[in-house]
């Protein structure tokens, strides 16, 4: 071999054992280490709350794109659920259940984030969320008899809702919000695009949910019906979920041709928030994946009293569930999510 071809050959072999090395260490490094590591992680789990025996199961949800909305010929379309457009949505955990009366009085009561805590309190915490808000106490028994151990919460504001969100991000350490429309219902399409998750037969509604003609005037215990093909429970009926986004009956109409990534409407103000699923004491035409409403019963808003703005008292038909995006927010991305959901009351 002359000295060229060796020189060359060395040369190569050098290149070649930097570019391996370089290789290794960046996949070493700590940022490629969690995007692998988110990766591999994104799968069913079950959150073990601190201090307690609660837990809660999160279902993946694998991003895509859909239809949002409903088609001008489904049977009980609302002006407000179109025109239909596409929407794109980043992968999230999404709860399998309706927040319980269980965990929600956990956050209601303290939850043991410090040796001591009060009601309407704002406690001092680490980590992700510098400090939480609890309720003030409820000045009635806010399930009115229909049950709590195992049944989904309700009567609480949709400021509650995103303090209980912001309460459980300090509690498990990974970023937990109110999900937006366009998550929820991607969610609760589950892949389908027909009038309900399990197709556009209404008499089959009874199967996957608890609504007017089968409730016995209240709400039920979680996970009692059939999921949807992703496995979450009682996304149509049992009670209607709080979102994070403001509730604008003409949203969709600036929608376009292309699909839209991850689309929200932030709030200006506490009212109205959009709910979704529709409730135990809802005719069947509310419970439809495209259905979208402001909290309203018998025709009249929902909002909080001069007594708290924390609780409802003609709100026992919506609760809410939680959402875990996939990738992590920094803790100043999700100090402003605070800022923008929560208003200073």
């Amino acid at each position: 071999m002359n000295s060229v071809n060796f020189l060359i050959r060395k040369t190569t072999l050098t290149l070649t054992s930097f570019l391996l090395i370089s290789l290794l260490s960046a996949w070493h490094s700590p940022e490629m280490q969690s995007a692998a590591s988110i990766a591999d992680d994104f799968k069913f789990y079950t959150q073990k709350l601190s201090e307690t025996q609660l837990t809660f199961d999160m279902v993946p949800v694998q991003g895509g794109e859909f239809m949002m909305g409903s088609p001008e010929t489904e049977k009980g379309r609302k002006p407000d659920e179109g025109p239909q457009h596409k929407v794109k949505i980043d992968p999230f955990w999404m709860g399998k259940h309706e927040t319980t009366w269980d965990l929600y009085e956990l956050f209601v009561y303290g939850g043991g984030d410090a040796p001591m805590t009060k009601q309407g309190k704002t406690v001092k915490v680490s980590g992700l969320v510098d400090a939480v808000t609890h309720p003030t106490p409820p000045y009635t028994e806010m399930s009115f008899g229909m049950g709590k151990v195992g049944f989904p919460a309700v009567n609480m504001t949709q400021y509650a809702a995103l303090q209980y969100c912001k309460w459980l991000t300090a509690k498990t350490g990974f970023f937990h919000r109110l999900p937006t429309e366009a998550e929820w219902e991607y969610a609760c399409r589950a892949g389908t695009n027909a009038t309900y998750s399990f197709g556009d037969d209404p008499a089959k509604l009874g199967e996957y949910a608890w609504f007017f003609d089968n409730s016995n005037n209240k709400y039920q215990k979680i996970g009692t019906k059939k999921p949807n093909p992703w496995g979450l429970h009682d996304m149509h009926g049992n009670v209607a979920e709080w979102t994070y986004d403001q509730y604008l009956p003409d949203a969709y109409a600036k929608a376009g041709q292309s699909a839209v990534a991850n689309p929200v409407i932030k709030p200006t103000k506490l009212y109205p928030h959009a709910v979704r699923g529709g409730s135990w004491d809802d005719d069947a035409d509310r419970l439809r994946s495209a259905a979208r409403r402001p909290p309203t019963r018998n025709g009249s808003s929902v909002t909080a009293d001069s007594r708290s703005d924390w609780w409802l008292t003609d709100a026992s038909f919506v609760g809410f569930r939680v959402v875990r995006p996939l990738k992590q927010p920094s803790k100043e991305e999700i100090a402003q999510y605070w800022l923008q959901a929560i208003k200073d009351i």
